[in-house]
């Protein structure tokens, strides 16, 4: 289903809104990469709001591809918004270090 999706560039539709979008200036998008790539809804996500101004911070999952395979239609559905410093998701001790290199620690 994935890779039929990424051939045909579809757009699934999501269950549901983040209603109150607006209110946020940071969004962690976080998937796992599927045939090079951010399975399409999350595409579908991020083509969803007005993300102008705000930044995406990606971090995912991979069997082997580099979180860079995901990035050009990350940044391309987007629109409008400063891509972060991602991560590419290898072992769950990497989180803390990178969210404290990246200024989002607690």
């Amino acid at each position: 289903v994935a890779k039929a999706e990424k051939n045909n560039n579809a757009r699934p539709a999501i269950d549901g809104q983040v209603e109150n979008m607006a209110d946020y200036d940071v969004v962690f998008v976080g998937y796992p990469i599927w045939w090079y790539d951010a399975p399409m809804i999350v595409l579908s996500f991020l083509e969803g709001y007005d993300l102008s101004g705000k930044t995406v911070i990606p971090f995912a999952t991979s069997g082997g591809s580099p979180l860079s395979d995901s990035l050009d239609s990350v940044t391309a559905a987007a629109s409008g918004a400063t891509i972060g410093d991602g991560l590419l998701v290898g072992d769950e001790s990497e989180i803390a270090p990178w969210l404290s290199r990246i200024g989002y620690a607690k």
